[in-house]
């Protein structure tokens, strides 16, 4: 595991799927940022995961470009960026469209484990 933690960049169908797997090992609450380099929200919105990432380091940020992984955006469902997704063991706990930060964080306290929460 990283010292600090990131935002993982899914770049190819082999790592998204490695990092699913990863995610749903290890049970731990995974946030996928579906964006891309076009969207002006986007763009806004992603310094905040970064903040979000370094803090709370129990939960798995990941980073999916529609146009590079076309095939998993359409496979979540995804019609409108920024999505965010929340998956717990492979499977859809929450969603938050668009650039809004305070629903975002909030969405990841909610999913979060608490005993293992961040204060």
């Amino acid at each position: 595991m990283a010292a600090e933690r990131q935002v993982i960049g899914c770049h190819t169908t082999d790592s998204w799927k490695a990092q699913l797997q990863k995610g749903n090992e290890s049970k731990q609450l995974m946030v996928v940022d579906f964006t891309a380099s076009w969207c002006g929200p986007c763009r806004f919105i992603s310094p905040f995961l970064a903040e979000l990432a370094k803090k709370y380091p129990n939960v798995m940020f990941l980073k999916v470009d529609v146009d590079e992984l076309k095939e998993v955006a359409a496979e979540w469902g995804v019609e409108a960026m920024p999505t965010f997704l929340f998956l717990k063991g492979g499977e859809k706990v929450g969603t938050v469209v668009g650039a809004k930060k305070e629903e975002l964080e909030q969405t990841v306290i909610k999913h979060m484990p608490t005993a293992t929460a961040s204060a």
